[in-house]
């Protein structure tokens, strides 16, 4: 009797050591997302792509739930950017356009953000690649510690590009500080005017005034202010030139430090927001990734990203903690071929299709229209030790992330912070196949306006005009469209004077929402 009560308390110790740990690995997953750049629904393998090869991303989806109707919140980076961090659709801040690299930060220091949400769980918060939502209130000094960075919003370590890799300062910033800055060449910045000749500093060749210097491939009249590295760059720039970046190792660079983030901290809960550069202009990807496709440097780049989303992969495995470690892959908006000018081999912005590959699948548009190329994007949800594999059709926006992760951290956020955010946690684990009831999406310009998304319907309010910052009060509407998506995926066939009793519907519920908050 000794001996079976003995085993017995054994067992039962067994059993609540096992149900403890089951319950640490649902509540405290590490936690790793993944955000692309101009990455398209159709990029990807197990999205359709044919001529692209991403088995590293199509094996992430095979482990987790690929989602097919998942949009950023806007068709623009740092529009979008600003929605998943803060939870807000980025139409409510005027200031929400695409910054320039000395923009003031978007984010203001009292909201609340996703990293905030993962701090105050007892996580570990970094982030590490594109940013692109400014920094400081507006006037930087790059040459000492910048005050307003990513560290402001709740991230504990950063290792950004200050905005994109076609905008100048080309240089990383680490927890406020630019990298490898000499002092005996002092960085300065300037987006409206030249840097006058008396500003100390390496000089850098005016692409404008001399055409020559670009030796890689030419950019647009915007895109032909300093050259760096052989390639005109939005804006200018003088100095710094120990910190600058090298663009065929940047995503290499970018990789490595991710790697260390997650090492350093693999013992205890974390969350990484890693925003690659991947695959925005100007594209150079490295060497070893060249002619890896038939479609140029920007197939090439989507080939390197994959290669980074399996080596993340493979270093959560040699760590032990891949089956507890929640991945989320997505893309900030949808696809552009040639952007900015830059003459890489792509097919003209315009195009729907480069050399076979459409890049926004079924889809009609991409980048900076508000069709539903602009913003259905890849998105997957990975988490081997909870979440079953699959495929869901659910309706999801990017701004919903903070409220149902919030759900899945069982914590509550503060009133007044993420008012757009949903908490649609059972649909990310992929136990509710619906989703959200009503969708917004946003655009600005080759095509821009504003959209709702409610079931198959899509109703869109045309802006002819760039329009950010001024009130909805102030924008100018140029009409409506209403599109059935499931009959008509491409957005080809205008419903709204057939369909009229519900684009009218639809309407309504759009001039609602301009005033009132999804949540």
């Amino acid at each position: 009797m000794n001996i079976f009560k003995t085993n017995f308390y054994i067992l039962i110790t067994l059993l609540t050591t096992y149900f403890s740990a089951c319950s640490k690995v649902t509540e405290t997953p590490n936690v790793i997302m993944i955000y692309t750049d101009d990455v398209g629904f159709g990029d990807v393998g197990v999205y359709g792509s044919e001529l692209i090869p991403t088995p590293n991303i199509d094996q992430l989806a095979k482990r987790g739930i690929q989602f097919t109707d998942v949009h950023s919140a806007a068709a623009t980076c740092s529009p979008s950017r600003y929605s998943l961090f803060t939870g807000e659709l980025a139409f409510r801040n005027p200031e929400a356009s695409i910054l320039q690299g000395d923009s003031k930060m978007l984010i203001k220091t009292n909201q609340y953000t996703l990293a905030n949400l993962f701090q105050d769980a007892g996580y570990k918060t970094g982030i590490v690649g594109k940013w692109h939502l400014g920094l400081g209130n507006g006037t930087i000094d790059w040459n000492k510690e910048i005050n307003g960075t990513p560290n402001s919003l709740g991230f504990d370590y950063s290792f950004i590009i200050p905005a994109t890799n076609d905008r100048v300062p080309c240089v990383y910033v680490e927890d406020g500080n630019v990298v490898n800055l000499s002092a005996d060449d002092p960085l300065t910045v300037s987006y409206w005017k030249r840097i006058p000749k008396n500003v100390p500093g390496t000089i850098y060749p005016d692409a404008i005034q001399n055409p020559e210097a670009v030796t890689l491939y030419e950019g647009d009249r915007q895109h032909s202010c300093s050259v760096i590295n052989g390639v005109g760059r939005i804006g200018y720039m003088r100095g710094g030139k120990s910190a600058l970046w090298s663009d065929e190792n940047m995503a290499m660079d970018l990789l490595s430090k991710a790697m260390n983030f997650i090492k350093d901290n693999h013992e205890k809960p974390f969350f990484l927001s890693f925003t690659t550069s991947d695959i925005h202009a100007p594209r150079i990807p490295h060497p070893r990734f060249r002619g890896s496709t038939s479609l140029g440097y920007r197939g090439d780049n989507m080939v390197q990203l994959d290669w980074c989303v399996g080596e993340v992969m493979k270093t959560l495995k040699d760590l032990g903690i891949e089956d507890n470690t929640m991945v989320i892959f997505s893309s900030d908006n949808g696809p552009v071929y040639e952007d900015g000018g830059y003459k890489d081999g792509c097919v003209d912005m315009l195009e729907e299709v480069d050399r076979g590959h459409d890049a926004s699948g079924i889809y009609a548009g991409g980048k900076y229209r508000i069709t539903e190329g602009g913003t259905r994007v890849p998105f997957i949800v990975s988490w081997p030790s909870v979440i079953k594999s699959g495929v869901s059709d659910a309706l999801f926006s990017q701004t919903d992330l903070i409220a149902s992760l919030a759900g899945m951290l069982n914590m509550d956020l503060p009133p007044n912070s993420a008012p757009d955010s949903r908490n649609l946690w059972n649909t990310l684990k992929g136990e509710d196949q619906k989703g959200a009831e009503i969708l917004i999406e946003e655009a600005t310009g080759l095509k821009p306006g504003l959209a709702i998304r409610k079931g198959k319907w899509k109703l869109i309010e045309l802006h002819p005009e760039h329009t950010w910052g001024k009130s909805f009060a102030e924008r100018k509407i140029e009409g409506y469209e209403l599109f059935d998506l499931e009959s008509d995926p491409a957005e080809t066939i205008n419903l709204y004077s057939i369909e009229l009793e519900k684009a009218l519907d639809l309407k309504d519920l759009l001039e609602n929402l301009k005033v009132n908050h999804l949540r």
